[in-house]
């Protein structure tokens, strides 16, 4: 066992007619900055979104919040952990056309209605995880789920029958299949696009689950296929990155194009129909201190120039804490339709 030190200070008076040494300078603390003071755009009110988070360790539930004319206009929560211990973190949700909202949070996947009822549930298998959920009409759901070996299935949520599935390839497993895979989307054309976290590769595969297209990036944690024809790609550590099908940066958005804000990492990315990137920085993911989490920003709105034209930071009143998935509400185009939303 080590000792233990104490150390003392010692205050001197001064002496009559004695010259005194200089005090030390007091050691001042530096705030760090993670965003202006002033956010642009309009806080809660500049668009109508439906916004949840993974991991808030702060609290004993996790919710998905839609925000409506500036304020909360409907929430659900789910326990911040199941029976058995396992943390149910909200990663993937969309609003339907019928109001209906398909949410997944790592044990489960579900539906509930505006009058939170469940009307479709699918628990993960024992060792498995839940993280991408995908409305295919509005009596249907791709759901991906992290295994060994990772599946994709398409479920009739009427029926509750798995009219499709197919395996996907995981050449790491990290002893978990934890990282697998963030978002796997059904593309307008019927492939599907999946962001292999762990395998450091966004990759498409026809509907027979064949690979036909392949792009090597660090971590990518979501992958949108655009009406261009390109593919929008959050990366690790707070990189987009928007591709064309022979692998050329068409454009591109990182830390070093807003050094006023302290990114986290990049979680959902989605294109709106006016141009504009929107994004979601995930706190926990850098920011460790729950304390700091509310100095933070949630979701940015970046322009094709690259300048950010809307930041939210909403810790208080309400708390809407951690974002991982934001649909904004005012976006054209059914949400259950495949490639209609770019999300």
């Amino acid at each position: 066992m080590k000792p233990t030190i104490v150390l003392y200070t010692l205050t001197l008076l001064p002496v009559l007619g004695q010259v005194q040494p200089n005090p030390p300078a007091a050691t001042a603390t530096i705030p760090i900055s993670y965003a202006p003071a002033i956010l642009p755009g309009n806080g809660l009110a500049e668009h109508p979104f439906l916004l949840t988070g993974e991991a808030d360790s702060r609290n004993p539930v996790q919710t998905l919040f839609v925000v409506r004319d500036g304020k909360i206009a409907w929430s659900y929560s789910v326990p911040s952990y199941d029976p058995d211990g396992q943390m149910e973190e909200l990663g993937d949700a969309t609003m339907l056309s019928n109001g209906n909202i398909v949410f997944c949070r790592k044990v489960a996947a579900s539906e509930v209605t505006p009058d939170k009822k469940i009307i479709w549930n699918m628990d993960a298998p024992k060792g498995a995880e839940i993280h991408s959920i995908q409305p295919i009409g509005l009596d249907h759901v791709l759901v991906t789920v992290n295994s060994h070996p990772p599946k994709l299935l398409l479920i009739n949520t009427t029926t509750g029958a798995t009219e499709k599935e197919l395996t996907l390839p995981a050449a790491r497993t990290n002893g978990s299949p934890h990282l697998q895979f963030r978002r796997v989307r059904q593309t307008a054309a019927g492939t599907y696009l999946a962001a292999h976290l762990l395998d450091n590769k966004v990759s498409e595969y026809d509907a027979n689950g064949k690979e036909i297209w392949t792009y090597a990036v660090n971590g990518p944690w979501s992958a949108t296929r655009l009406k261009n024809g390109n593919t929008l790609i959050a990366s690790y550590r707070s990189r987009i990155l928007e591709v064309n099908h022979d692998g050329k940066t068409i454009w591109e958005f990182s830390p070093t194009n807003a050094p006023e804000y302290r990114l986290s990492i990049f979680q959902e990315v989605s294109r709106l129909a006016n141009g504009d990137t929107v994004v979601c920085s995930w706190t926990p993911g850098t920011i460790r201190s729950t304390n700091d989490w509310p100095k933070s920003v949630q979701v940015l709105e970046i322009s094709p120039e690259k300048k950010i034209v809307w930041a939210l930071s909403h810790w208080n009143d309400p708390d809407l804490g951690p974002a991982s998935s934001i649909q904004l509400l005012d976006e054209p185009g059914k949400p259950e339709t495949p490639g209609a939303v770019q999300r």
